[in-house]
């Protein structure tokens, strides 16, 4: 039995996936397992997992039926007592296993664990701003309160190990859940199990992807959005002021947009209207009390700068 299981879903991503498998394979700790979940691809990203020939990898098929349920489908399949996750369009430094099983070493009681990770656009990798103290390199982290600070994920689906008793006690990856399902399973963990960061960057989240490929350029259906879908923990909003904050900066920095399109509006209003603005910052303030046009003139214009940004750095 390996000692990691490494999960990838796979979904339409054969422009990337070689690299993601590569830097699996290059890891200089070599007891892992590699489980890639097809889930439904149509651009040939299966044939590329089955050109890599490495007995460690196996190619798991199915019906498209999201990230989550392929996610919970590689876990099925796999048998090791640790597991990560890789997404298909990102990749590892060669160290990460090996530092993963040293920080376990070390910390040996928490019921997930996290590393540092590099964000890269354009080409060029920037470190991603965790919200830790400066000088902080490695232990337990309060999870909402980190994250509270910058809303820069301290736990992503590309940095993470679960012991494969806690994933299973937490249920696994929710259904139905097509953004911030990763953030509700480390959320469950966290809030009832210790939380230990490695303050390294040791993977590599990839926002140069096609904007057809990535999940976070349109708006999710509520039914389908991880804010309107955290009802089983409302109760803390008034007993746990670091999740409190957590979740009304998360509100603030993200319901904006549906604030200003017609058909989520009211929806966009019932979750603002939880927010304790007496702990949100004047600008955050200011923003919500604009006129709606004059916000949509605003992220008008700003969307038309980034394009001509981009445009300019191709």
């Amino acid at each position: 039995m390996a000692h990691f299981s490494v999960i990838i879903p796979l979904y339409n991503k054969a422009p990337y996936v070689r690299r993601a498998v590569e830097s699996v394979v290059a890891q200089t700790y070599h007891d892992w397992e590699l489980v890639v979940v097809d889930d439904g691809s149509i651009d040939g990203g299966g044939e590329i997992i089955k050109s890599i020939k490495d007995s460690r990898i196996r190619l798991v098929r199915q019906d498209n039926a999201g990230v989550s349920a392929a996610r919970n489908r590689g876990v099925a399949e796999s048998t090791s007592p640790y597991i990560c996750f890789l997404d298909a369009d990102d990749w590892w430094e060669p160290s990460f296993l090996e530092e993963m099983v040293q920080l376990m070493e070390r910390h040996p009681d928490a019921g997930i664990y996290g590393t540092g990770y590099w964000i890269v656009k354009n080409g060029k990798k920037r470190l991603a701003p965790i919200g830790v103290d400066e000088g902080f390199s490695e232990g337990e982290i309060n999870y909402c309160q980190v994250y509270a600070k910058t809303l820069c994920m301290p736990l992503t689906s590309i940095s993470v190990c679960i012991p494969r008793d806690v994933f299973d006690e937490a249920g696994g990856f929710p259904l139905g859940i097509t953004l911030g399902e990763d953030f509700m399973l480390w959320l469950r963990i966290a809030l009832t199990h210790k939380t230990v960061l490695l303050n390294r960057p040791l993977a590599n989240y990839n926002q140069d992807v096609d904007i057809a490929h990535r999940g976070t350029h349109h708006l999710h259906p509520p039914m389908r959005h991880m804010l309107w879908q955290l009802g089983e923990y409302e109760p803390l909003e008034k007993t746990n002021p670091d999740y409190k904050q957590l979740i009304d900066n998360l509100r603030t920095y993200s319901l904006l947009n549906y604030l200003l399109d017609k058909q989520y509006r009211d929806a966009a209003r019932s979750e603002l209207a939880k927010v304790d603005w007496s702990r949100q910052p004047t600008s955050v303030h200011r923003q919500y009390r604009l006129p709606v046009w004059t916000l949509k003139l605003k992220q008008h214009l700003l969307k038309t700068g980034s394009r001509i940004k981009q445009h300019l750095l191709r």
